[in-house]
């Protein structure tokens, strides 16, 4: 079993890697993987990231076939399903880092940020239910400063809704709490720049 920082190492490396673009993956080690992994899997990390297409995980990551549990949906929120696919990780795997991966000039953050400046009356349920996620973490900025500048306003708002999403995570279940106290769960945040393609992880609690 990989321990949740010697994850958090592979995903850096594996990171640099992707931005220096020197991938260390090819064809041939993926099809020998596949025959390994058609028994059973054990993923070294679970990364709760965003829908978004210009975010593929295993890519920004440059990790290969069985190495990450991968999550996505839109604004990387947090709702009951997403919790028990992490805690299904974490338990049927033993997946000791979890991730949650935003990343820059998330369209979900500023969805949601429209919103709540200027309602839209006629937005479906289903996309309303995702803005719902996010108000409460972003919310309160609109009556700061930031008020007066969309784009401070937008990063503000994508790295308070990560770490809003991490508080949901290490609180929101009693097996999460229970393997973060008791068994080297790690659950940190992380945000992606689409500009430059590094990962920015917030600092990591101290595991026990």
């Amino acid at each position: 079993m990989i321990s949740a920082r010697e994850g958090l190492t592979l995903l850096r490396a594996g990171n640099r890697r992707f931005v220096s673009e020197a991938p260390s993956r090819d064809a041939v080690e993926s099809r020998a993987r596949r025959l390994e992994l058609a028994a059973g899997q054990q993923p070294f990390a679970a990364i709760l990231g965003c829908s978004d297409s210009r975010v593929p995980v295993e890519i920004v990551f440059d990790q290969g076939l069985g190495d990450l549990f991968v999550i996505r949906v839109a604004g990387n929120i947090v709702a009951p399903s997403l919790i028990g696919s992490v805690e299904f990780a974490a338990e049927q795997f033993h997946t000791r880092l979890v991730v949650v991966l935003g990343h820059t000039r998330c369209g979900a953050i500023e969805t949601t940020l429209e919103q709540l400046q200027r309602p839209v009356e006629n937005q479906s349920r289903n996309l309303h239910s995702i803005v719902d996620f996010i108000r409460p973490a972003v919310q309160g900025l609109l009556t700061t400063n930031l008020k007066n500048d969309h784009d401070a306003l937008v990063r503000e708002a994508c790295r308070a809704n990560i770490r809003a999403s991490v508080n949901h995570l290490r609180h929101g279940s009693e097996i999460i709490e229970n393997l973060i106290q008791n068994a080297g769960l790690m659950v940190v945040g992380a945000e992606y720049s689409l500009e430059t393609g590094v990962v920015d992880f917030f600092d990591p609690p101290k595991c026990p």
